[in-house]
């Protein structure tokens, strides 16, 4: 009775995954003819889609970061000289 229900099982979990994997093409495999009115609905969308990119306005380029970079180049601080150490306290352990 198990190994009928384990195969029941099987069954049901391979049915879909198989179903698919029907309807994907293989590699190599030649595309399917087009009808004239699936030609014709491509050419129609893409004309659409050009038309639609001509609508939109050139805004330039633009610079996120253009108003906290300045012009100039940043002046750098001349370094102070390093203050010399004195040791203080007894070497003694």
């Amino acid at each position: 009775m198990r190994v009928f229900a384990a195969a029941a099982i099987f069954a049901l979990l391979a049915g879909p995954a198989y179903a698919q994997d029907q309807h994907v093409p293989k590699y190599g495999e030649a595309d399917k003819d087009k009808t004239p009115q699936q030609i014709q609905a491509e050419k129609d969308a893409q004309k659409a889609y050009e038309r639609s990119l001509g609508n939109i306005p050139d805004k330039g380029t633009s610079d996120p970061w253009g108003n906290v970079r300045s012009d100039n180049a940043p002046k750098t601080a001349a370094k102070p000289a390093p203050v010399k150490r004195t040791k203080t306290g007894s070497t003694a352990n």
